[in-house]
């Protein structure tokens, strides 16, 4: 991906995003993601939240913005800012990439005992017989599957107050990791797993592909346990990638992304190169999940915005 420059002035519409050529004349040329505006504003009136923000890798303009800059739960989207605090701390000697992390956690009760996770927060690592990983193959996890096991692991090892302190100064002021992932929330437990602005997010994916997010080794190491996700439900089930295959270009298209999913909780992060142009964009939708065919509503509307993020780069 080309070196962006991310500007964070807010937009609607890009008018300098060319209209289609294939159109014959005297035929109206759609505006650019018209289809992401009407479908994201059809989920709106029907009391969904709903936020979205992308931007061009190289040039900055801000080509999509909806609410950009509300928070919304994001689910394990906050699961990119533990990577980049992990990865910072691969990078300054702290930790090693040989480190090991346990799937277990201490009681806390002095006597040295250890329970597994809540057997209810299930990911690839709870099916799987060993009981520790490397750091590395853990973040791979994390960027990989948003793997919950693997990401309480991680947090148990850097702590959540790194991770803030990590975001504060990155500069994200509406974008957080809260807490660990959990089965069910208390009254005493933060009510979310983690908050995001899109217009942050897109930036910070942009700082990502640009190699500014702390330095370039970061972004890069990061950016190498995003480019595993397996994950191609939402905005990225417009790219008709493999979802297990696409670390190469496929058909011209390179993508690194992140999804979240909770119950009433839709988010996706990423980062998409074309033959012609790239884009950072995110996406959020927090809605009353009553019922699948409400879901499946939310999900194709995601794709629809992946439709014009696919057509603007193509």
């Amino acid at each position: 991906m080309a070196d962006p420059g991310i500007d964070s002035r807010r937009g609607r519409r890009s008018r300098d995003v060319p209209r289609d050529p294939g159109r014959h004349r005297g035929e109206r040329a759609a505006e650019p993601f018209e289809r992401s505006f009407t479908a994201l504003g059809t989920l709106a009136f029907a009391e969904a939240r709903v936020s979205a923000s992308a931007a061009d890798l190289d040039t900055g303009e801000v080509v999509l913005a909806i609410d950009e800059k509300i928070a919304l739960p994001t689910a394990e989207v906050g699961g990119l800012l533990l990577l980049v605090e992990v990865a910072a701390r691969l990078a300054d000697g702290r930790l090693g990439p040989v480190d090991e992390v346990s799937r277990e956690s201490a009681t806390g009760d002095g006597a040295g005992e250890t329970r597994v996770d809540d057997p209810r927060v299930v990911g690839l690592w709870s099916s799987m017989l060993v009981p520790s990983l490397r750091v590395l193959d853990a973040a791979t996890l994390v960027g990989a599957f948003r793997d919950p096991v693997a990401t309480n692991a991680l947090i148990r090892l850097v702590g959540l107050d790194a991770v803030h302190a990590r975001a504060e100064e990155l500069g994200l002021n509406r974008t957080a990791l809260l807490d660990y992932a959990r089965a069910t929330r208390g009254p005493d437990d933060a009510p979310q797993f983690s908050i995001g602005s899109a217009l942050e997010l897109q930036g910070l994916f942009g700082d990502l592909v640009g190699g500014r997010c702390v330095d370039t080794a970061v972004s890069n190491r990061v950016l190498g346990w995003l480019s595993t996700g397996s994950d191609l439900s939402m905005v990225a089930a417009a790219f008709g990638l493999d979802p297990v295959a696409h670390r190469a270009r496929d058909h011209g298209l390179q993508l690194v992304n992140l999804t979240g999913a909770d119950q009433g909780v839709r988010s996706e992060a990423g980062a998409l190169r074309g033959r012609r142009r790239g884009v950072a964009y995110a996406a959020t939708v927090a809605f009353d999940d009553a019922d699948l065919p409400t879901r499946l509503r939310v999900l194709d509307v995601l794709r629809t915005v992946g439709l014009d993020l696919l057509e603007y780069v193509s």
